[in-house]
């Protein structure tokens, strides 16, 4: 008995450091955040760049680019749910992340092609739909990599190594289209290049989730999958309703991330106004994702000791607090500095948590893609009501003090669903 209790201590002990590990489905799960978040990267900063070089003189670049990424949005949430409905089918998950990828590998790939801009355009309409119709698959692999347990941990490494991760091709890209003349080619070579790279990444960062993450987590067959697919999200949209949990959640969730996707999309916009070059706006960039990177660790340690909503709560506020600087004190490139890497410590910890925290929330995992197509919704559509907020203020006051203020609304009601959302007896 003595050497059987030794023995099972000894294996404890063995089986408590693994788990301070990843193990391989982890990884893998993780290591798709380095790919595809190279992506993101390459259409903020270089593909808007590239387009603007191919459109016609007057043109405006900011409408074109706007529509474009508004026909992504209104594609992937009209899709998602139902694809992701059907993708919770046995052996479905897999083949819909597989046909998702392998559509936007292509079509990034092939950015490199056209010399004019509606085929380029369509071209990046057909990528960035296979990498946001990917991510919703992605995230709902989340319960089948891992355990609920370590949902936070995992899902803020997915995030913080995706931050750090995507520097190196991105960086890589960088060097080719500035220093395009050691290379002997033009700068527009440069960018063409750089949309290569960005695909082989991509596409090499999802082998191992394909390779090593199978779905636990599945509905059972049924004779007619597209009926009961429309019958299960109507179940689906009662069940988020009627649950305060999940409600109170979205609700929070909708608010605040639409006031962190306003802050990252017009980051640049204030750059600009400050004086900033494009130069010194990549740098700025760069340092935000570094600063991330061990941000969303730690957020994903201390949401074990205190709770991802706790975490959340103080998220929001601190985004709040951002704002609040940016009104009063932005007017100057030092202070710009200052915001983009305030933003870095908690950017990658609020959109980490908020993807666990939603996991943990989900009363059904064989349902995990049907719900996680509804949150990725609120993602999509978020910065819609951040932007024209402050659009609207600034425009009516004349102050942009007074339109970013605006924004900090957002924070505020995203941290009072949070404070009210009833307590999960899983916190």
């Amino acid at each position: 008995m003595a050497i059987n209790k030794a023995a099972d201590t000894a294996t404890n002990k063995s089986a408590a450091k693994v788990s301070s590990a990843m193990n391989i489905r982890e990884l893998s799960w993780v290591l798709y955040d380095v790919g595809n978040s190279a992506f993101m990267m390459l259409s903020t900063a270089v593909a808007p760049i590239y387009f603007g070089s191919m459109i016609a003189e007057g043109d405006s670049l900011v409408v074109a680019w706007g529509m474009a990424e508004t026909v992504v949005a209104l594609i992937v949430a009209l899709l998602m749910p139902i694809l992701g409905s059907l993708a919770d089918y046995p052996k479905n998950k897999k083949k819909f992340f597989i046909g998702s990828v392998g559509t936007g590998f292509v079509a990034c790939m092939a950015l490199s092609i056209p010399s004019t801009a509606m085929p380029f355009l369509i071209l990046y309409i057909i990528a960035a739909i296979g990498l946001n119709s990917s991510m919703v698959f992605y995230d709902a692999f989340l319960v089948d990599a891992t355990d609920e347990s370590n949902y936070d941990s995992v899902s803020t490494k997915g995030y913080a190594w995706g931050y750090i991760g995507s520097l190196v091709p991105f960086i890589a890209c960088i060097v080719i289209i500035f220093g395009s003349e050691a290379f002997g080619i033009d700068k527009i070579m440069g960018m063409r290049i750089s949309f290569v790279i960005t695909a082989l990444w991509w596409g090499a960062f999802a082998i191992p989730l394909i390779k090593n993450v199978r779905q636990r987590h599945m509905k059972p067959k049924v004779a007619h999958p597209i009926v009961s697919t429309f019958k299960g999200l109507t179940k689906t949209v009662k069940s988020i309703a009627n649950n305060k949990h999940l409600l109170f959640f979205m609700l929070a969730f909708f608010c605040y991330i639409d006031g962190v996707h306003t802050i990252i999309k017009m980051a640049t916009s204030f750059g600009t106004d400050l004086g900033l070059d494009s130069t010194n706006l990549v740098i700025a960039l760069i340092a935000t994702q570094v600063v991330a990177f061990p941000s969303a660790l730690v957020f994903g340690r201390l949401a074990k000791h205190f709770g991802a909503r706790t975490m959340l709560i103080a998220s929001t506020i601190a985004y709040a607090l951002i704002t609040l600087y940016a009104a009063f004190f932005l007017d100057s490139v030092p202070e710009f500095w200052i915001m983009a890497i305030c933003v870095g410590l908690f950017q990658g910890g609020i959109q980490a948590l908020s993807r666990s925290y939603f996991g943990r929330l989900i009363p059904d995992k064989s349902h995990s893609n049907e719900y996680y197509g509804f949150f990725d919704i609120f993602g999509k559509y978020a910065a819609i009501i951040g932007t024209a907020l402050l659009s609207f203020f600034t425009f009516a006051t004349g102050s942009a003090s007074i339109g970013i203020l605006s924004i900090a609304t957002l924070f505020f009601l995203g941290c009072l669903f949070l404070v009210l959302m009833p307590k999960d007896n899983k916190e």
